[in-house]
């Protein structure tokens, strides 16, 4: 058997999703398969800074969508006389590329239909479009749901594109629920460990705090944290620490006003080995999400041994399971008491075994072997 796995375009800089394909990859090669990994070509935009806005998006999307179905074609004359092969997209992103493939010979894995559900003016997805991103994601959603072979990360992403797909009765059996499994090694670090590593970080570190780990997107919902630390007043006196990217403007702002410029700290884009000695330090994962897909901070926090205190939307209480303190994203007070009932050490302790726990749903070679019934045991 052979899998052509499909990338996203690598100057779109996506970096969880090519953390998932390179995690397909390493599974696919592991449980014995030929994997050949494509990547839509780099032509147009070569010389481009920014692809995400301006003049450097429309050379980018003359790659993507004009020149890349041509490179597919390709790709299929190159294998026409192998009958074991198959296709692997890994970003439902690229959901427009199943016109070029074999139908039955193709899967899709769909992360989540927030953008979709946003450009059909659902506010509860959080995502607001352009009005070119409105055309694209209903582009986006006539490819995908007449998919044959669709994974869908959690059943709360699966439910959600069925009831998008209703008007359009193609969706077939074989949509089917493959959690992520972990797309890096996640494991509590040793004290000395942890230590030196937030230690030459910044000498900050060393004090008690809380984390966010993830994106500036209002869906996000960092601002949950500001709020926290004012809720809290003397109950908490540490400092918060969001991992990822720059904080916005109105964040600064609100952080400047109330003058707790030194009890926040950024971390852009730590490495690896950074990000597990900050699950492991901290007080809590605070994961006020209003909307998500998957949510993978939350079981990296969990293999850690992070207490979670998560939102109480779906698919956060499907993901972190027992392991999680749940409350409202838009009730501040409920996530300062959640943090407080962190104060009892057999409810703290408790957590974390739960969190252990929790975490054996995600194995990554499960990942790969539900993956393979897609190409072994499909279901007609």
């Amino acid at each position: 058997m052979t899998i052509v796995l499909i990338y996203n375009y690598s100057k779109d800089k996506q970096e969880s999703m090519m953390r998932f394909a390179n995690m397909l990859n390493r599974g696919y090669k592991s449980a014995g398969i030929d994997v050949v990994k494509f990547y839509p070509p780099l032509f147009f935009a070569f010389f481009s800074s920014q692809t995400m806005a301006g003049f450097g998006k429309w050379l980018a999307y003359l790659d993507k969508w004009l020149l890349c179905p041509f490179f597919i074609l390709l790709l299929r004359v190159r294998f026409f006389y192998q009958t074991n092969i198959f296709f692997h997209i890994a970003d439902h992103s690229n959901a427009p590329y199943l016109f070029w493939l074999p139908k039955r010979k193709s899967l899709i894995t769909c992360h989540d239909v927030l953008a979709i559900r946003g450009a059909l003016g659902d506010k509860d997805a959080w995502c607001v479009p352009s009005r070119l991103g409105i055309y694209f994601q209903k582009w986006i959603l006539s490819h995908l749901v007449k998919a044959e072979n669709i994974a869908a990360v959690s059943t709360t992403t699966l439910t959600q594109l069925k009831l998008l797909s209703k008007q359009n009765a193609n969706h077939s059996s074989n949509w089917r629920l493959v959690y992520n499994g972990f797309n890096n090694t996640y494991i509590r670090p040793s004290e000395d460990y942890i230590f030196g590593r937030l230690t030459r970080e910044n000498q900050q570190l060393k004090e008690p705090f809380l984390l966010h780990v993830g994106s500036g997107l209002p869906r996000k919902n960092r601002m949950m944290l500001i709020k926290m630390l004012l809720e809290l007043g003397d109950a908490f006196m540490g400092n918060i620490v969001f991992a990822g990217k720059p904080l916005d403007n109105s964040l600064l702002e609100m952080i400047q006003r109330h003058q707790l410029s030194s009890r926040v700290i950024v971390v852009e884009n730590p490495s690896h080995h950074l990000l597990l000695s900050l699950y492991a330090k901290c007080e809590a994962l605070i994961f006020p999400s209003y909307s998500e897909g998957f949510g993978w901070p939350v079981i990296e926090a969990q293999a850690c041994g992070a207490p979670v205190i998560s939102s109480d939307i779906m698919p956060m209480p499907e993901i972190a399971g027992k392991g999680a303190i749940y409350a409202s994203p838009y009730d501040v007070s409920a996530f300062a008491d959640a943090y407080l009932m962190l104060a009892k050490p057999e409810k703290r302790k408790s957590l974390i075994q739960d969190g252990y726990a929790n975490i054996e749903r995600f194995d990554t070679s499960k990942m790969i072997r539900s993956y393979l019934t897609f190409f072994n045991n499909p279901i007609s």
